[in-house]
């Protein structure tokens, strides 16, 4: 099989102006050729590149350079080539006056095809034969003096010992390239009573480098992309050099129906990813979302775990992490700048005015950008010369008449900023009275974010964000931000944000940080990719933990529907977390507010209270999880009010409800080895039959599919539309998007859409006021009730509390 790209460089001596030197380098693998980097013209000498025999290789790339800037170039092209990810290896044919340290250790260790570099003659000095090899010269001159007593000079027997040794050094390099066994090193625990605050705990642990974590779990150097010492982005070309190493088993981790004390979904993956890998020596990843910066600084504090449970460095974790929320947020308001400025243009200049600035002459040259192009063939206009365009043609494209009543789009910031949620633009005068009204979301609601948890490749993002639709035209067609333009350019500003972040747990385990929709209005669930690295990482036997957002019935159930199908991963088992206190409100108990004193209820033993809750709430949960035939287990989130009878008796109905099995987790104050039992459950409940399959099939009707959720899953009697919901079902089934899957936004404090309504309400009729569409994420999303896609800060905001000390620069307050 073919390897890769291989890069030789060469030097030839000439005389100005002589072009002997220019050829086409012949693609081994193809009858067609490519043409040379030349960045000299005037070379005169020619030396073939690696020969078709050796390696195989796709193709190989010489170049060419004048001897006097020999060293200069050198530098500069290793440089470019140490970092092009298609570059597999590296050999160099130059002078040997050129061949100083300098040159010879500017390649990557990895990429020394020839094995000079200093590092490379460190281990063979050392022994270490495990990464070192003997370089295919001297490992030539060393089998002919054995041989013959005698070596031929670079040419004859030496320079076929010189092919033959490559060969044995690419094999290195392809032994490199195949998925390694885990090697992972896990970080000790000394858990304290009473159990610290989290941040305490956080600072009390040194993590790993991540370049270690790396490849501790099979990750290649030039995989990595680190963002300091203890994070970095991982390359999808990993994704091509696994693609067939068979997948590790899927587990989703879900919940019952939140309250607002928190039922600690994310501390139960960390737990347990940390207990499978730490204790129990399987491999395994978490799958985390990135928190958003509102619930940060608003209400909650973090989302990075809890106590002996959590993702480090939790500072890093919970403020910008890698900059994908604000590539979002650019992208976001990018594409809100293009509506506006582009209606403000169409409303002010004649078509005439609108071609010529659209498509400008430049230095005399006037042609259509590929992205124009594209939408002269949606308009059916099949013609590339933008002087043969027809009157009515060039109106066609340069008019988008979008209806400034039904734009979509609103911009996004990631803070909670009520005042923003309703707003007025175009006051100044400058815009020449192009007012409307508008407003902004929090920036994990934007459609991008739901892009990227959902594009399984960087083309695949693209082509998602160039259908997004950001309103409808006066005549009643949908205009997307292709017909805007600016579809590359986000792409442009999303090619980083695609690569899911590498941290670790406090146990030093892996995970993956990535993407970070609203649960409400989107899917809830962290990224596709990041789920497909490290079910590729992990291996046949590891296990890849997922979090779902809010209950069951909201990012469970969008995560089986609408990232299953777009993903094609199948989970092997649930994990649905409950807590006491949870299961006390869902029984009948009062209500609480975060940050409130608890009623005697959830402090004092209630047994009465928590059966109510197991028979209602944790009943329904499990019996939506058997909908899509997947097997539970119940993790009982043990919190130091829980009584011993309390937590029997949940253990106890859960399995009478159905589940595989049920276990209390005491991983906030004991770390992995307090979700040992979790672990355990866990892996034997992979091994049981799994019969998944979806709720419903995406040819029948969308009120069909929007019935089967409210009847199947929330349990209503049957489902109301209003008169704007019913016209816009019509309209998007004019549009052909009925086969989409649906992504309904409701509250997550009840199964019903009535938050007050606890445990498993019946006998009502879900409302269904409006439905809405992402066509770039690819789903349709109806609102039931009012939802706000911009969360308020409190009276007494967490933003209070954080602080940073200017001389060690250490983050106080977080928790």
């Amino acid at each position: 099989s073919s390897v890769g790209l291989f890069a030789q460089l060469e030097v030839g001596w000439g005389t100005r102006g002589n072009s002997s030197g220019l050829r086409e380098v012949w693609n081994s693998s193809a009858d067609s050729a490519r043409p040379l980097h030349c960045l000299l013209p005037y070379c005169s000498t020619f030396v073939s590149p690696f020969p078709a025999q050796v390696l195989a290789p796709k193709f190989s790339v010489c170049l060419l350079f004048f001897f006097p800037h020999v060293l200069s170039l050198c530098l500069e092209e290793i440089l470019k080539l140490n970092e092009d990810p298609r570059v597999h290896g590296v050999c160099l044919h130059l002078p040997p006056a050129s061949l100083t340290s300098r040159v010879l250790n500017t390649i990557k260790p990895e990429k020394d095809v020839d094995g000079i570099s200093d590092l490379n003659m460190g281990r063979l000095v050392r022994g270490d034969m495990s990464k070192g090899f003997v370089p295919p010269t001297a490992s030539a001159v060393m089998e002919l003096l054995e041989r013959h007593g005698e070596v031929q000079g670079r040419g004859g027997k030496t320079n076929d010992k010189v092919s033959q040794g490559r060969v044995r050094s690419s094999s290195h390099w392809l032994h490199e390239q195949q998925y390694k066994a885990w090697r992972l090193r896990s970080l000790k625990l000394q858990p304290l009573t009473p159990v610290p605050s989290d941040i305490e705990i956080s600072r009390a642990q040194t993590p790993k480098p991540v370049d270690q974590l790396a490849e501790e779990i099979g990750l290649l150097p030039e995989e990595l992309e680190a963002y300091g010492r203890t994070k970095a982005k991982v390359r999808l070309s990993m994704l091509d050099r696994l693609h067939a190493q068979p997948d590790g088993k899927y587990v989703l981790v879900a919940g019952i129906t939140p309250t607002p004390l928190g039922e600690g979904k994310s501390t139960v993956t960390i737990g347990l990813v940390q207990a499978l890998s730490a204790h129990l020596k399987l491999n395994s990843f978490a799958c985390l979302r990135q928190p958003s910066q509102g619930p940060t600084f608003g209400v909650k504090g973090g989302a990075a775990g809890g106590g002996y449970a959590q993702v480090i460095p939790m500072e890093e974790f919970n403020l910008h992490l890698t900059g994908d929320i604000h590539a979002i947020t650019a992208a976001n308001n990018l594409v809100a700048a293009a509506i506006d400025a582009r209606m403000l243009h169409e409303a002010t200049q004649s078509d005439k005015a609108l071609y010529n600035r659209l498509v400008p002459s430049v230095n005399g040259v006037r042609r259509f950008s590929p992205i124009q192009i594209a939408r002269l063939r949606r308009l059916g206009i099949d013609k590339t010369d933008p002087g043969s365009l027809m009157p009515e043609e060039v109106s066609a494209f340069v008019r988008l008449d979008l209806d400034p009543s039904k734009v979509t789009w609103q911009r996004v910031v990631d803070t909670n900023d009520r005042f923003l949620r309703k707003i007025t633009v175009g006051q100044a005068s400058t815009e020449k009275g192009q007012m409307r009204e508008t407003g902004f979301d929090i920036a994990v609601a934007s459609e991008i974010m739901a892009i990227l948890a959902l594009a399984d490749s960087l083309s695949d993002m693209k082509n998602r964000l160039a259908r997004m639709v950001v309103g409808t035209s006066r005549s009643g067609q949908p205009v997307t931000a292709e017909d805007l333009g600016v579809s590359g350019a986000l792409a442009v500003l999303m090619k980083d944000a695609i690569k899911p972040t590498l941290m670790q747990t406090l146990e030093g385990t892996p995970v993956f940080v990535h993407a970070g929709p609203f649960a409400n209005i989107a899917h809830g669930n962290s990224s596709v990719l990041a789920d497909k690295l490290a079910l590729k990482l992990v291996g046949r036997n590891g296990f890849v933990v997922t979090e779902a957002g809010f209950g069951a019935d909201i990012g469970m159930e969008k995560f089986f529907n609408i990232k299953c199908r777009a993903s094609g991963l199948r989970p092997n088992v649930v994990v649905l977390v409950a807590t006491v206190r949870a299961l006390k409100m869902h029984g009948g108990g009062p209500n609480v507010s975060a940050g409130a004193p608890l009623p005697r209820e959830y402090i004092d033993e209630n047994l009465d209270l928590v059966a109510g809750g197991c028979r209602s709430n944790l009943r329904k949960q499990i019996q939506i999880a058997h909908l899509f035939g997947v097997p539970v287990v119940v993790a009982l989130n043990v919190f130091k009010t829980d009584t011993q009878a309390e937590i029997d008796l949940v253990c106890q109905i859960a399995k009478e409800c159905g589940a595989s099995d049920a276990v209390p987790c005491h991983h906030w104050a004991q770390g992995g080895r307090g979700s040992l039992e979790l672990a355990q459950a866990v892996n034997e409940a992979t091994s049981r039959p799994n019969n998944f399959q979806f709720l419903y099939n995406l040819e029948i009707p969308i009120v069909e599919k929007i019935r089967t959720i409210a009847q199947k899953v929330y349990g209503a009697d049957d489902i109301e539309l209003s008169p704007e919901a019913k016209a816009k079902i019509d309209y998007y089934n004019q549009q052909g998007f009925g086969t989409l899957p649906i992504c309904m936004a409701k509250t997550h404090l009840s199964l019903s859409h009535m938050p007050e309504k606890k445990g498993a309400p019946t006998g009502f009729i879900l409302p269904i006021r409006d439905v809405r569409a992402s066509i770039g994420a690819g789903f349709i999303y109806p609102l039931v009730g009012t939802m706000s896609t911009m969360p308020g800060l409190p009276t007494r905001p967490c933003f209070y509390d954080i602080d940073l000390d200017p001389v060690t620069e250490e983050i106080t307050g977080l928790f």
